[in-house]
């Protein structure tokens, strides 16, 4: 006896249109995702950028941040695959309601408003905090290094400028000379359809590359004289190994897991309770160290108050920054030199004088042995960053320069929370 199929006939029209909302079965993230943006988030800072009734109708703009915060929540960054993926899949069809912007729509909506979306970061936490997702008993604090939309090898140093400028200097103006002899030949050889003063394109490439290498040097120089005023130093010449990138000036080179990189540090504080991030904040510094304070701040400002406790690795620790903590009397453990293996905290060997706050510190986590609640926090802050990066695959920005990229890093942050958000409301 032949086996009887269901039937598949790809032909057969539908009588009644279907609902967006049975494309993905009810209690679905992108259901989640789609009805948070439209009644809980307050986009009027984007929609008055809609005010004045003037050319072709836009896509609505709540349907385009639920789009781009549904999208990273997906691990989908790229305005191209963002656009694929409206045509593609249904789940994010549930989202358009079967709306298609094409790639350049949802790039142009992204810059033109990141600073807005930037600042749903705030809406989502309260949002966490009124589901009883945030405590603040404890706070981990960590940054983590992410790849600029720049290679390394189109950075040059300072040292290496003043010599290359020369060389271009000259080369160019020998190339200039023998352009005009060019121009002249030709003349003679094809007539004077040419003006005769067109520059050949080899020569206007070296002449770029001259005037980037000049920008680049005089950023560094004043860098470098900001540097020296709040030293209170005469001299202000840059080092000849300071570097500067031609793709994104703003980035630096930073060392990570795989060696040396041309990245942004990227900073997190996550509520031990249910790994919310509460604070979040972004520096092209590849040091943590000024990071501290910035950080407890961003916490009050977010949350209203301090975080009871706080802990956070080495990169953190100095006088100041304990000098700080207790100003604000935080409870804080911060490890004060590099954790070694089988140690119960990370007590280190950074030299420290007894009578100042990091021996006072390296005797606190002595003291505390493995019940020590620095233990706390590699299993609160180093998971968050570990969905970012591996289950959501965000490990490049996509955009270039600090205020970009920060937005971006605070979009990230807010599909972090928003998951988790969603998790605890199923």
């Amino acid at each position: 006896m032949a086996k009887t199929f269901r039937e598949w006939d790809v032909d057969q029209v539908w009588l009644f249109p279907p609902s967006v909302r049975d494309f993905v079965p009810d209690g679905h993230i992108a259901h989640f995702i789609r009805d948070t943006v439209c009644e809980e988030l307050d986009l009027s800072e984007i929609l008055n950028c809609y005010s004045v009734e003037r050319g072709y109708p836009p896509y609505h703009p709540v349907m385009m941040t639920a789009l781009l915060l549904y999208s990273y929540c997906q691990g989908v960054y790229s305005s191209r695959r963002v656009a694929r993926a409206c045509e593609q899949r249904v789940d994010f069809m549930a989202v358009t309601g079967m709306n298609k912007p094409d790639f350049r729509t949802v790039a142009d909506f992204r810059k033109k408003h990141l600073k807005a979306l930037k600042g749903l970061f705030i809406q989502v936490l309260r949002l966490c905090q009124r589901a009883g997702l945030v405590t603040l008993g404890h706070v981990a604090l960590d940054g983590t290094k992410i790849k600029a939309n720049a290679s390394k090898h189109k950075a040059m140093s300072y040292g290496r400028m003043g010599k290359a400028e020369g060389e271009l200097k000259a080369e160019v103006d020998k190339w200039f000379t023998e352009a005009d002899a060019v121009d002249r030949a030709e003349d003679e050889e094809h007539g004077m359809d040419r003006r005769g003063d067109e520059m050949p394109e080899w020569v206007a490439n070296k002449q770029k590359r001259l005037e980037k290498i000049r920008e680049a040097k005089a950023a560094l120089e004043a860098e470098a004289k900001q540097k020296a005023k709040v030293e209170g130093k005469k001299e202000h010449k840059p080092d000849d190994k300071a570097q500067k990138n031609f793709t994104d000036p703003e980035s630096r080179i930073m060392k990570t897991g795989n060696g040396f990189e041309q990245c942004y540090n990227a900073q997190a504080a996550v509520d031990a309770k249910c790994q919310i991030i509460v604070a979040q904040t972004l520096t092209n510094a590849a040091n943590d160290k000024q990071q501290l304070d910035p950080m407890l701040s961003e916490i009050k400002q977010n949350m209203g108050c301090h975080a009871d406790e706080i802990s956070a690795d080495a990169g953190y620790c100095s006088e100041d920054n304990l000098k700080q903590v207790n100003r604000r009397h935080v409870n804080a453990y911060v490890a004060t030199g590099r954790q070694k293996h089988g140690e119960a905290a990370a007590t280190g060997d950074k030299s420290s004088r007894v009578g100042t706050r990091v021996h006072a510190m390296m005797v606190k986590l002595k003291q505390g042995g493995h019940r020590s609640r620095y233990r706390l926090r590699k299993q609160t802050v180093e998971p968050v960053f570990g969905q970012i990066k591996q289950a959501r695959g965000f490990r490049q920005f996509l955009m270039r320069g600090t205020d970009n990229v920060a937005g971006e890093w605070a979009m990230i942050c807010i599909a972090h929370n928003l998951l988790k958000l969603a998790m605890a409301s199923t």
